[in-house]
């Protein structure tokens, strides 16, 4: 595409889509220009198998999908999609292995596509040696080559098998038509496999398992006609209704039937309730099974199934596995899920397990699309999470997710406030914090008891009507003998004097260092500035400070006072410590977006930031490189000078997903 089609101010242009949200939400970022290009840089990303597209938007908001021309298609039933496997420790055990692993084929056998084969690396043909078949059955709408290309099918059985962790086993992939699959399965299917392939007929070496709608046909075939299968696995399944659950019959299943085991994902699963309801019907009429457990993680998605084949695999045909409960952190199942009613919630709806429902009201029913947009992506980057039309409202549920975002929604590529949150009112950010998790716990909110005040101040200053946040400790003392010490807090370009409490939870990150000990006592300032003036030094001694010393006690020693800011808020800070030295004895620069003079030694003013500087904290995004370039240089500069430079740069980008840690990191070492 060209570069100038990648996107605009109204949200039109070239994005990328796929399962790279939160838990595997379907989430989408915008593609930058880059000469002739277009590119998005995220991560680093979670190991595991990724799959999107890429999308582009016309002015009348319809949308054109294409996958890279560069890169083949890679998912049969998906052509626009293309792939990408992150490797590591954690999903080592669908990697491709270097030695061992089985062969995949073609069998024809009279269905609508050729079902595919995987034979073990020992496979033999000796008829003395047959061995066990899984007959593995799709999902509705899914090719059966999905097994092979977003199950990975082919890599789990292969680990499964050089790990010594598997039977020497024949799996047959295939995708049978919803009318007439049982005898497609058994007169089509099951003769031309053991006709091909070495394979026992024994009920205690076939097993079939399924997705979905797969897993129905598996469950019918398996219950109907007991002493087909011996190991049966369904997966986001439902049980069918014609099938007869007699006390005669439960025995007989129970008495052919060596495995019998139930998988599904979390609530976002759509056969969340009817496994539920399987698993309950086959208890009352006396039917043995195990259950996997819900998988906290994922819905009904290839994440979920491709770890419900590894652990069915693994456990087909192998009478001597003894663990017969839930996978570990799996969760049981006591009842059916009901979503909250449209209309009756308030957005968000966060509930006991982390899963968070967005909704809005009626006035975006004549949308044509509406997006949350959030620091959803690896490490904070901005990402879409579209909405569905419910009626005449949007809605959508993510996660589980723990921790902080901050979010907006976005309709027809024009970003609006949550019109349900009046809290947040000065900027058009909306705040989300999850509790229980352990992403981000200093930014968790405090029992009243335990929290700070936040004042908010007016007054008419260098640049006309403004205002500025005072976060003051819980056990303030305004008649303390010893004046309490100050840090100025500036927040960057765009954003406004309630930034750093609005989106950074900057009165959070402060309520819980203080309540552990980890900072001094303090007063913190927060003002603001428009636009981005070259020097916002006007502003603070003639008008801030002033304010401030006159409501609260806090010191004028400079030996106690600290200056920080994030973005343009820490180039004013530079600016400020080269320009106006000895005013402060501290500074905080989070993602500087570059520098400005710097310090000279062998000037008077240089000499006085080197005598009266106690400590500069630098801080930057990984991914954010003009402002590590900015603080690389501000770091040689001072260094040189003498002046002591703590340094952080950890993954992230420009944003408060790292200024909050920024902040996190400075507090603790300024007034010691």
């Amino acid at each position: 595409m060209p570069s100038g089609a990648c996107g605009n101010s109204t949200g039109a242009g070239a994005e990328l889509e796929g399962n790279i949200g939160p838990s595997g939400t379907w989430a989408a970022v915008g593609l930058d220009a880059s000469g002739s290009n277009c590119v998005a840089n995220i991560g680093p990303m979670e190991p595991g198998l990724y799959y999107y597209q890429y999308v582009a938007t016309k002015a009348d908001r319809s949308k054109v999908t294409f996958r890279h021309p560069d890169a083949p298609s890679a998912i049969t039933s998906h052509p626009d999609w293309n792939t990408l496997f992150v490797p590591g420790p954690d999903v080592a055990w669908m990697d491709d292995v270097e030695s061992g692993g089985g062969t995949v084929s073609e069998l024809e056998y009279g269905g609508d596509e050729p079902a595919k084969v995987w034979t073990p690396a020992d496979y033999t043909t000796k008829t003395a040696k047959a061995h066990p078949v899984l007959y593995l059955l799709g999902g509705e709408g899914q090719s059966v080559t999905e097994w092979l290309e977003l199950g990975r099918a082919a890599q789990v059985l292969d680990n499964l098998s050089v790990e010594g962790d598997l039977a020497s086993m024949v799996v047959v992939m295939a995708d049978l038509d919803d009318a007439g699959s049982g005898a497609e399965l058994l007169d089509e299917l099951i003769p031309a496999v053991t006709q091909k392939y070495n394979v026992s007929r024994k009920v205690k070496e076939t097993g079939i398992a399924g997705i979905g709608q797969g897993a129905s046909q598996a469950l019918s075939a398996a219950l109907d006609q007991p002493g087909v299968f011996g190991s049966v696995g369904s997966l986001s399944g439902a049980l069918p209704e014609d099938v007869d659950l007699t006390a005669a019959q439960a025995r007989k299943i129970n008495a052919k039937t060596d495995l019998l085991r139930f998988y599904v994902g979390n609530t976002l699963d759509p056969a969340y309730n009817s496994t539920y309801e399987a698993m309950q019907a086959l208890t009352d009429a006396g039917v043995r099974f195990e259950f996997d457990g819900v998988h906290p993680e994922s819905g009904g998605t290839w994440d979920t199934w491709r770890e419900n084949l590894r652990d069915f695999a693994r456990r087909a045909f192998q009478p001597h596995v003894q663990d017969h409960g839930m996978s570990d952190g799996h969760l049981a199942l006591t009842q059916p899920y009901t979503s909250p009613a449209t209309g009756t919630i308030t957005t968000p709806h966060i509930d006991e397990n982390g899963m968070v429902t967005f909704e809005t009201g009626t006035q975006w029913a004549n949308a044509k699309d509406v997006v949350l947009w959030g620091n959803w992506a690896p490490n904070g980057q901005w990402f879409r999470i579209p909405l569905t039309k419910q009626g005449d409202r949007w809605r959508t549920t993510v996660g589980p997710v723990d921790g902080y975002y901050y979010w907006r929604y976005e309709v027809n590529g024009t970003a609006f406030h949550d019109p349900a949150d009046t809290k947040n009112t000065e900027n058009i950010e909306s705040q989300l914090f999850v509790p229980g998790g352990v992403r981000t716990p200093l930014l968790a909110d405090l029992p009243a008891e335990k929290t700070g005040d936040l004042a908010t101040l007016s007054y008419s200053g260098a640049f006309g009507a403004s205002k500025l946040k005072v976060w003051t400790p819980v056990d303030y003392d305004e008649n303390r003998a010893e004046p309490y010490p100050v840090l100025y807090l500036y927040h960057g370009f765009g954003q406004n004097y309630a930034s750093w409490t609005e989106v950074g939870r900057a009165a959070q990150v402060l309520d819980n260092l203080y309540e552990r000990g980890e900072i001094e006592p303090m007063v913190v300032v927060m003002p603001g500035y428009p636009g981005a003036p070259s020097d916002m030094w006007t502003d603070l001694s003639g008008s801030v400070m002033p304010l401030v010393d006159a409501q609260f006690n806090i010191t004028v020693e400079p030996a106690h006072r600290a200056l920080a800011g994030l973005s343009w808020g820490g180039y004013l800070t530079h600016g400020a410590m080269v320009n106006h030295p000895g005013e402060f004895a501290y500074f905080g620069m989070f993602s500087p977006p570059f520098a400005r003079a710097s310090v000279n030694p062998s000037t008077p003013a240089g000499q006085t930031a080197i005598a009266s500087t106690k400590l500069v904290d630098l801080f930057a995004g990984d991914v954010d490189t003009g402002a590590v370039n900015a603080i690389n240089g501000i770091e040689s500069n001072l260094t040189s000078a003498g002046i002591p430079v703590v340094k952080s740069v950890i993954p992230g980008p420009h944003g408060f997903d790292v200024w909050w840690q920024g902040l996190s990191d400075f507090l603790p070492r300024i007034f010691k």
